[in-house]
């Protein structure tokens, strides 16, 4: 069997094919639409502690949530033992069945308040705020990196490190932080690091289809594979991995769009999902001239009225290729 359930401390997840914590796009609506379509957990965009510490509204609309996330993950990212525990104990938090704690972000705004892979450079830290965490009594879990700089090996030993401190699950991004999220993904650190402990082990990086899920799991041992960018310009990937019919783009996008604009109003739903609509077109024919139209939209109306005229061009072009593709082959 391909995919199969996960126990992560008690925590019994349907099956073991993630959505990444991804800033800006995993917000409530694309998480619902991804669970839907297959994946067996999702994460938040990554959440600062220190947003949740000083009351941020914007900070705590990232962890909005509803019926249609059975189980709950959240990400955190800080650098201060006892604002993330603070921040784990919060009410903000307390609807999370797991909270995951960001120690792989490779972007320089992160990196440089010593938080995200900042953390890889000093495991005396990192060791010492999953320790206090697990205290809030919350399952805890590490996403992190290879490494810092090509060549380093760090898989192993960071994955010791957490599972010693107390952590239910581990993900490792099989790149280094200053490949940022280019170039081949480093399986032998991630099957070392699943080789050096006990707790279940996420695999991530470059699995953008089913070959590339099966990889993972085959060549690393892993217990569940986590699916980022893939899932931005194809979130039907956790269909076609789970082996459930995959629905048009059309439908999930509408789906998508309505709910947005629903939760987080208009404004917001017409900039957010004209962001989508140009990962889900990206390589097809005339993406470029729908983009432009996409992003002159300033309506949910409008937005629908081009998705509806965009995604019917773009499943007839299919369907000319497909029949293309067969008289060539008679």
């Amino acid at each position: 069997m391909k995919t199969h359930e996960l126990n992560i401390a008690g925590l019994k997840i349907p099956n073991n094919i993630f959505l990444a914590p991804m800033a800006g796009y995993t917000n409530y609506p694309f998480r619902a639409m991804c669970l839907g379509l297959g994946a067996g957990l999702a994460f938040t965009e990554m959440v600062s502690a220190k947003g949740l510490a000083f009351g941020s509204e914007e900070t705590k609309r990232l962890l909005l949530t509803g019926e249609e996330e059975p189980i709950k993950a959240a990400q955190l990212f800080g650098s201060v033992p006892f604002i993330l525990r603070g921040a784990c104990e919060s009410e903000d938090l307390a609807p999370f069945d797991l909270i995951d704690l960001n120690m792989g972000c490779p972007m320089p705004k992160i990196v440089k308040n010593g938080d995200g892979s900042a953390l890889m450079e000093n495991p005396k830290l990192a060791e010492s705020i999953i320790k206090e965490c697990v205290k809030s009594g919350k399952r805890i879990s590490v996403k992190f990196r290879t490494g810092i700089k090509e060549g380093d090996k760090m898989a192993a030993e960071f994955a010791k490190m957490c599972e010693g401190a107390g952590a239910c699950m581990i993900t490792v991004h099989g790149r280094v932080r200053k490949k940022i999220y280019s170039g081949p993904c480093d399986i032998a650190q991630i099957e070392a690091a699943k080789a050096a402990v006990k707790i279940p082990v996420i695999g991530n990086g470059n699995v953008w289809n089913d070959k590339d899920f099966r990889k993972m799991i085959d060549r690393t041992g892993v217990d569940g594979v986590m699916i980022a960018r893939a899932a931005l310009y194809r979130p039907q990937v956790f269909s076609e991995i789970t082996e459930q019919d995959e629905p048009p783009f059309l439908d999930i996008f509408l789906k998508q769009l309505f709910s947005t604009a629903e939760i987080y109003g208009e404004r917001f739903a017409c900039i957010h999902m004209r962001k989508m609509a140009a990962f889900y077109v990206k390589g097809k024919r005339g993406a470029a001239a729908m983009k432009r139209a996409l992003f002159a939209a300033e309506t949910v109306g409008e937005v629908e009225r081009l998705a509806r005229e965009i995604f019917y061009t773009i499943e007839t072009q299919a369907q000319e290729e497909q029949q293309a593709k067969e008289n060539k082959e008679a």
